[in-house]
Parts: C-alpha cells; sequence; structure tokens
C-alpha cells in the first residue's frame, strides 16, 4: 500500500505512532488482536506496506479475524464474499470494540489498549 508510506513519509509520522487495521485469515471470525510489531504473516496489503516502508515492521497492528474459508471457496472468493446477516452482527460488535481500543490507545497508550484487546472477554461481554 503505497499510500501508507506516503501519508508517513509526508506528515513525518513516527512508526511506532502508526496503527494498521487489517483483516486476518489466520484469526478466528471477528477475533482482534493487538500487537506493536510483527511481520506481514503472508498477508499481501501488509507485505506491501511493510515494502513501502522501507522493509520496516516496526508499527502496530490490529488484526481483525475473519477465520478460514471453506476449502472449496478458495481465500479469495472468501475474502471477496458479502458477510451474512449474523456475520454483519457479530462484526458490529468487533468494530466497537476496535473503536474502544483505538480511543484507549490514544487516552492512555498502546500497552493499555493491547491489555484490553488481547485479554479473553467472558462469553456473556462478547454477544453485547
Amino acid at each position: 500500500m503505497q499510500v501508507v508510506g506516503q501519508l508517513v513519509s509526508y506528515f513525518k509520522i513516527p512508526l511506532n505512532q502508526l496503527v494498521v487495521i487489517y483483516d486476518d485469515l489466520d484469526l478466528p471470525f471477528a477475533k482482534l488482536r493487538l500487537l506493536p510489531k510483527g511481520g506481514h504473516g503472508g498477508h499481501n496489503g501488509m507485505r506491501s506496506i511493510v515494502d513501502h516502508l522501507n522493509q520496516s515492521r516496526d508499527f502496530g497492528r490490529l488484526r481483525i479475524g475473519i477465520g478460514r474459508p471453506p476449502e472449496e471457496l478458495g481465500a479469495i472468493n472468501f475474502v471477496l464474499r458479502s458477510f451474512t446477516k449474523q456475520e454483519k452482527e457479530e462484526l458490529e460488535v468487533t468494530f466497537q470494540r476496535s473503536l474502544q481500543a483505538v480511543r484507549i490507545m490514544v487516552r492512555e497508550g498502546f500497552n493499555k489498549s493491547a491489555q484490553f484487546v488481547n485479554t479473553p472477554q467472558p462469553p456473556e461481554m462478547l454477544n453485547r
């Protein structure tokens, strides 16, 4: 993603203040994971971002799980398909939690936000 590299360069954004939010096949559906840095994990968009940041991997990433596709569907068709009504409802909760994580990050720092995101939620909290 060339635009990420251009924005970081133009606004002189320190990489430790950059957080990329993206979908991830390697996480169960609607699960969040916040990491301070890492590799691209085979994700083409993240690979492109790393390439356009001069191979730096020192930026945060908020991963939103979409789960693994059924074998017969294939990854491309799975990623491009529409969500079901139930999936949309689950994602709404996940997106609200993501917004809360960003608020915490801005107000209290990355570590507090990571603790919020990465601590497993009790089942009764997941359906709210």
